[in-house]
């Protein structure tokens, strides 16, 4: 593996994109690899494009600012290399890191992450929480722990990706969506702990916006890959409310509230049925995309 091609999206970032792209040549002349690095300027109105071409990389512009997502589904379609790193332009994921990432990466896996720990990682007490609970949502539906459902930073295969392309967000939801993907479809994936540094300038991430369609690419990926899971959780929430009805009904006497929990047991039985025949029908999909 001595050729890796480096995606890196970027929406004005005058002033840090230049030393990401010194920095990432520097860590890979160290170890003798050899790299085409893509900045795909997503409409920017600095000089973001002119400041990557000046240290060396390739650009490809959008006319407009149309997503993070969208950039790197066009940085890794025009990659001339099967080995693929993202990182961001903003300096927060330090290229030191990119050596153990790569060597991990030759071990055999799809995909490898970088787990970011550090202050600046953790930032705000409402962040911090509203992450949490994401990675909450995330791990319940892919099943396993995952250290960090978003990073920015990590390595995988062109070959490997380009299939679950219409089923990865355009936003900044898909390094989440593309984890689920993998995870879902019993790709092999691991995470590696680094360092996460202050951002240069401004964010550009909408926390409460970007969260919400975060989520809704949580339901989408269930609904695609393991749609019984939706299923089992309102089955078991009516059942729970069916137990209720029955205490009701038994403490103080009311029919309504029995009938209303032999109600509720048929609706969850009803409910798990319907959640069976949703994982056939994904099965079947699946299989015809396939062929």
């Amino acid at each position: 593996m001595n050729t890796v091609s480096v995606i890196i999206p970027a929406f004005n970032e005058t002033g840090a994109i230049g030393r990401t792209i010194n920095e990432i040549q520097n860590v890979f002349q160290g170890i003798s690899v050899n790299c085409e690095i893509i900045v795909v300027n997503d409409g920017s109105t600095d000089a973001t494009p002119e400041e990557a071409r000046a240290a060396g990389a390739r650009v490809i512009s959008h006319p407009h600012n149309i997503g993070y997502g969208r950039s790197l589904k066009t940085g890794i379609s025009a990659a001339q290399y099967d080995t693929i790193l993202i990182t961001d332009a903003d300096a927060t994921y330090p290229p030191k890191h990119i050596p153990e990432l790569l060597e991990t990466y030759r071990r055999g896996y799809d995909m490898v992450v970088g787990a970011r720990r550090g202050g600046h990682y953790r930032e705000s007490a409402f962040k911090f929480t509203l992450r949490a609970l994401l990675k909450f949502l995330v791990e319940f539906t892919a099943g396993r722990s995952i250290p960090d459902i978003n990073s920015g930073m990590r390595i995988f295969s062109k070959q490997t990706v380009l299939p679950y392309f219409h089923n990865l967000c355009d936003t900044f939801s898909f390094t989440t969506s593309m984890t689920l993907a993998y995870m879902m479809t019993s790709r092999f994936v691991t995470y590696q702990p680094i360092d996460y540094d202050k951002r240069v300038g401004q964010t550009k991430v909408k926390l409460f916006r970007d969260s919400l369609r975060t989520l809704q690419f949580i339901v989408e990926a269930i609904l695609f890959y393991n749609p019984i899971k939706i299923f089992i959780v309102f089955s078991l929430l009516l059942l729970i409310g069916s137990a209720g009805f029955f205490t009701l009904a038994f403490l103080f006497k009311l029919n309504s509230a029995f009938y209303l929990g032999i109600g509720s047991i048929l609706a969850a039985i009803i409910m798990f049925g319907l959640g069976l025949q949703s994982v056939l029908l994904s099965k079947l999909l699946r299989a015809s995309k396939e062929l």
